[in-house]
Formats: C-alpha cells, sequence, structure tokens
C-alpha cells in the first residue's frame, strides 16, 4: 500500500513539472527578461547631419537594438506606402532601410523626431528625408548632386547608423 501511495506521488510530481514546464515559453528559458527602458522593436527616434572637411555625415538614431540596416543606390525616392515621389531636390539617392523598425510607439504616437524633409545645404549631402514607416521598415532618403562615395558603419551606447559620404571632387570627373 505504501508502495502505492509514493508512485502516486512520484506521477503527480512529474505531471505538475510537465506542467509548469509547459507555460514556459521556449525562447524564454535562460533568456534575461527584456529590460522597460529597451523597446522589444528598435525605434527610429531622429536623424542628424554635420560637415567635416572631406565628407559629410548622416547619423540615424536609435532606441533599443539596432536592427539591420540596408543602403542602395536609386533613381529616385519614393514614400513607403503611397508611392508617392519625395519632392527631395538631387541627381542621385541612397535609400536607407532599418528592418525591424519603427518609427511610432505601440500607440501609434510618433517618436521620431529629426526631419520629414529637408535641404541640408553641406558639400555633397544635399537633403534628408523620413520617406517611410511602414510595416516593421523605417527608410530614410538622402539626396546628392554628385554620385556618392559613401561608407556605412554602426556606433554603441546610444546606438547609432552612420553614413559618411565624402565630398565631391568637382572637375576631376566625379
Amino acid at each position: 500500500m505504501h508502495h502505492r501511495h509514493t508512485l502516486a506521488a512520484v506521477a503527480a510530481g512529474l505531471l505538475l513539472t510537465a506542467g509548469i514546464g509547459a507555460t514556459i515559453p521556449a525562447d524564454a528559458a535562460g533568456a534575461p527578461a527584456p529590460s522597460a527602458s529597451t523597446p522589444a522593436t528598435a525605434l527610429v527616434v531622429d536623424t542628424r547631419w554635420g560637415g567635416h572637411p572631406a565628407f559629410d555625415r548622416l547619423v540615424i538614431d536609435v532606441r533599443g537594438k539596432l536592427p539591420p540596416v540596408t543602403v542602395h543606390q536609386v533613381r529616385s525616392l519614393h514614400y513607403d506606402g503611397s508611392g508617392n515621389r519625395v519632392p527631395l531636390a538631387g541627381r542621385f539617392f541612397l535609400e536607407i532601410k532599418l528592418s525591424p523598425a519603427a518609427a511610432h510607439d505601440d500607440a501609434g504616437r510618433s517618436v521620431y523626431h529629426g526631419p520629414r524633409l529637408v535641404r541640408t545645404g553641406l558639400p555633397a549631402l544635399k537633403g534628408v528625408a523620413l520617406t517611410g514607416d511602414f510595416e516593421g521598415v523605417v527608410t530614410i532618403g538622402a539626396a546628392f548632386d554628385h554620385k556618392p562615395t559613401y561608407k556605412t558603419f554602426q556606433l554603441h551606447s546610444p546606438e547609432r547608423f552612420v553614413v559618411d559620404i565624402a565630398h565631391p571632387m568637382v572637375g576631376c570627373g566625379a
């Protein structure tokens, strides 16, 4: 009789353990809890620029972990979603996409404090526009009079994506 009670207790313990284990998400096992100050989706909060002696710098500030970023030269810039052309003067354009990312919070309020559309007046970088915050992709467009020669990199604490654009060598076939 004692043996049956022990067996029942062990079986109940195994079932209880299995039940508790089944309620823990598989990706949460051993993972640290997310910080209240770190958003689950990267938030694009600002775009800024500056001129230097040999290059112009475009910086995209992100709250949270910097997502993958792609930079492509395109023939023209268009607003995501609508497809309307972005009224930014230039002959050459870069399209910078951050994904997964957003420029708004969960309630739909904008967290982006940078320019929506602006001329910069710098030697290489002529203009910047927020061209999209649509379906988990934030897109920034940049305009140039000359084909841009650029390099990209990431900086941390705080998180930001950087594009350095060399000044054009006017009169040298550039």
